[in-house]
């Protein structure tokens, strides 16, 4: 997701300074579907206000902190994030997955191995899957019906990538990860 669209999005609900966008990004729980480096978000901001599309409404001075520059989404602004917003709903994207990389040479590792390794990352995905339920629970009956979907979309794919993470374990445990063809789909 574009560092802009999440910016523009955030700022749509009211005027904010860029800590403060990092701050509702981690207490959202967004960093489990929205990549966002600070660096990147300062340098967003810069970009956007260049491109006339947020103005600085205030400069907060205390002598003990660094400035906080705060900032709104203009006019211009908000066309630009209906365009991003809808250019990114319209995205297909490759799934880029380092397990997937893993996984296309577990053949030549020691099954043991493998399957410690995946029993450990079945144990965090379904820690990660408890944590988003519980928080889908807690926002379920005050927060905008897309948002929650998004939040349920993430869900539904943990919960499969748990199914799917059984299976790669029983096919280590059972010493077939070196098998060839399609017998293990029947």
């Amino acid at each position: 997701m574009s560092v802009k669209l999440v910016i523009l999005g955030l700022l749509m609900e009211g005027e904010k300074h860029p800590y403060e966008i990092q701050q509702i990004v981690n207490e959202r729980h967004m960093k489990h579907y929205i990549k966002l480096a600070a660096g990147s978000l300062y340098y967003a901001f810069e970009q956007l206000e260049k491109q006339g599309y947020v103005e600085v409404v205030d400069v907060v001075r205390d002598s003990n902190r660094p400035d906080k520059t705060i900032y709104r989404i203009t006019e211009k602004g908000k066309q630009h994030f209906e365009q991003l917003l809808l250019e990114q709903l319209q995205k297909h994207e490759h799934i880029h997955r380092s397990i997937y990389a893993g996984l296309s040479f577990a053949a030549y590792a020691d099954e043991e191995k493998v399957s410690a390794v995946l029993k450990q990352r079945l144990h965090e995905t379904k820690q990660q899957l408890e944590k988003l339920k519980l928080i889908f629970e807690q926002k379920r009956e005050n927060e905008y019906v897309t948002k929650l979907y998004v939040l349920k979309g993430v869900i539904m794919h943990l919960e499969t990538e748990v199914e799917w993470l059984q299976q790669l374990i029983n096919i280590a445990n059972n010493k077939k990860l070196k098998e060839k063809g399609g017998g293990l789909w029947q």
